[in-house]
Formats: C-alpha cells, structure tokens, sequence
C-alpha cells in the first residue's frame, strides 16, 4: 500500500541517538523505508496485532506473537522474547519491532535493551495510550509483583510510526484509556487538548514528551513531571489486581494530585477543580474505586521509583508542576479521602 498523506513527524532531539515520530494514517506501511535507513538485514516483528494489522519489515524477518495486557509484563515475557530473538539468529546489526500497546512496546523495548547489550528497535504503537505516551522516550520495564514498572532500561528506538488507522480497531473503553494520559498532560504544558482532533492530541502529546525527554533523558530533574498522575496510578494498577488499566488509574491520580496539591495550599480551589473538570471531560472516572483500602494505596506509593524520600508526588503549584518529596502522610489521606 501506498502512503500518500504527509505525516506529522516529531524528533526526539538526542544527538547521534535522535529519532523521528510519525504521527498520521497508514504510516505503519513506512516501515521498510525505516528498516532500511538504520541498516538492518533482518528483524523480529513482535506483534499483539492480527496479521492484516502486523506490517511486514521488508527484510527476512520472524513475527513472535504477543498479548497485551499488564499480566505478561513480566521478566518471564522478556526471557521468551530474548529466546526467540536466539533462536532467529537476531545479532546486534539487526532489529526488533514492536506492534502493539503500551504492554506491548514496554516489554519489547526491554527485551530489546538487553539481548546483546542492545539491538534497535522500532515501535509501532496500535493503542492511543501507547502513541501518545508508552512508545516515546526510551523508558523500557515489567513489572514486580511489589509494585509496578520496578524492573526497567533506558532503551530509546530509533523510530516511532503512530498510525491512527490502528485507532479505529479499538474498543471504546480502550479509547478511553489512552485519554488518561491526555488529561494529565492538559496540566504538564500541552495545554487543552479537549475537542481537537485525535492526531493533533497524540502530536500535541509526543512534541511535549519529546522536549522534556531531549532535556532530561534520565529522569534527573525536569522528566519527573511526565508522571504527574502516575504514582496514586500505578499503585491502584496493583492495588485492583489491574482491573482499573493504566490510563484509568493516571486519570484517578490526575484528580488526587490537584487534590493534593490543595490540601498542601499549592494551587487554590479553582485550580483543583480543574483537575476534576478535565478528567471528566475525557469521559474518565474520576473516584477511587470503592473497594481499594487507604493503607495498601499508600503502602504502594511509598515503593514508587520516585520516592527517594518519603512519600514523594509530582504535583501543581505556582511555578507550575514539579516533584515535591516528603509529603505527610496525613495529608496524602486527607485526599485520599
């Protein structure tokens, strides 16, 4: 098939390590022009897609079915997929492509981070939780069952192509997922993404990513507010067994922090309301689920990566969102609550 529509295309500034994001319809059939540009004879397609969906690479290649879905996060995933990379012969000149979500892209990115030290990969994002944020930025993990995204690389790709045709075969709550991140990012510096066309939110999303990530590729400092939302999150994540999915939780988490960032008299009232209005714009839930216990929630955010130091949040405050470490735990159950 031919693309003829010009995509939108973002780039990930990291010096000799920058790479291109494609943001458009049918850009999933550039994928031999990528294969060939960074040189790679052959390549492992990793693919949560059916057939008609998994874009042939244009090189001799194997396809390695997968699942989405947090349950095969695991190392146990990544020691099948580095297997089967073995098996094909894969070397450290060749490729590795992921097709799939964000479970999907985490796991391959890892898998592919590790074999050899290192082999490139290429994402090809399917699910709108996954173009908007999963596939960008080089943060690779699986999960514990302590917690969640405890095990992980820096493993950048060297191309991402988000075609918004994979969007239409996905069910409703799925969509929904994906505008979790959405929301959260209204407060990070996209700025109101509410209305606008899904492909300029995925780019609005991406180009916002792709500034912090060029500035502060290691989470020292500045990436810390690409988690806003996420550590009552990931936390409710485990808590709930995965039942709430991860764009679900972070909409949840994104309502906590404005409420939290009140209760510690960081943003006022109005502001706070914001959150809510947001969340709930997108079609989110916007409460915790009734059946989660205070005491495990906060259990699980004291595990969080970010907490080097207490219980630690990136929350809203006059000079805009930043991480703030050693927050009360009597104020972490006022909002809670």
């Amino acid at each position: 098939m031919q693309v003829t529509e010009t995509p939108a295309r973002i780039e990930v500034a990291l010096g000799e390590r920058a790479y291109p994001v494609l943001i458009g319809p049918g850009v999933r059939h550039r994928l031999p022009a990528e294969v060939a540009r960074i040189g790679a004879r052959r390549v492992v397609v990793v693919s949560a897609r059916p057939p008609e969906w998994t874009p042939d690479p244009g090189v001799s290649h194997r396809v390695v079915p997968a699942r989405d879905g947090e349950h095969d996060k695991t190392l146990a995933t990544v020691e099948q997929l580095c297997r089967a990379f073995a098996e094909f012969g894969l070397t450290r000149t060749d490729a590795v492509v992921s097709c799939g979500g964000g479970t999907t892209t985490d796991v391959v990115g890892l898998a592919a981070g590790l074999y050899h030290r290192g082999v490139a990969v290429i994402h090809l994002p399917t699910s709108l939780l996954a173009q908007v944020d999963a596939s960008v930025g080089g943060k690779t993990a699986v999960n514990l069952p302590e917690g969640k995204n405890l095990v992980g690389v820096y493993w950048q790709p060297r191309a991402v192509l988000c075609d918004t045709e994979h969007l239409t075969t996905l069910p409703e709550r799925e969509r929904r997922n994906g505008y979790g991140e959405i929301a959260r990012a209204h407060f990070i510096g996209a700025g109101d993404l509410r209305g606008r066309p899904v492909a300029e939110q995925i780019a609005a999303c991406v180009a916002l990513k792709a500034r912090v990530v060029a500035a502060d590729e290691r989470d020292s400092g500045l990436r810390h507010i690409l988690n806003y939302g996420h550590t009552l999150g990931h936390a409710l994540e485990v808590a709930t067994g995965f039942r709430l999915r991860h764009g679900e939780a972070v909409g949840v988490g994104t309502v906590f922090a404005g409420r939290l960032a009140g209760v510690l008299g960081r943003i006022g009232p109005e502001r706070v309301a914001e959150h809510h209005e947001v969340v709930a714009g997108y079609g989110l839930d916007t409460e915790l689920p009734s059946d989660v216990d205070h005491d495990e929630l906060v259990a699980l955010m004291r595990r969080d990566k970010k907490a080097t130091s207490g219980l630690s949040f990136v929350l809203d405050g006059p000079g805009g969102p930043e991480l703030v470490a050693d927050v009360p735990p009597d104020a972490v159950r006022a909002a809670l609550a």
